[in-house]
């Protein structure tokens, strides 16, 4: 299990939703995008097509598992 407190991440997600916000991106995915930046040998595992747009440390990918 992976602990995460969104008032912890608050300015980082902030400039997630600002950055990606003609995806749109939502909070869930602000939040799964800032949790990949802190583990960085995770993947995500996602329904969500928008992932393969989204980077996590300013232009990275972020790793999928993707089912879409």
């Amino acid at each position: 299990m992976i602990s995460f407190h969104l008032d912890e991440h608050i300015d980082p997600i902030r400039r997630l939703l600002f950055k990606y916000q003609l995806v749109p991106m939502s909070m869930a995915d602000a939040c799964l995008v800032r949790m990949s930046e802190l583990h960085s040998n995770s993947h995500v595992f996602t329904l969500d097509s928008e992932f393969n747009l989204y980077r996590k440390n300013g232009r990275q990918m972020i790793p999928t598992i993707w089912t879409g």
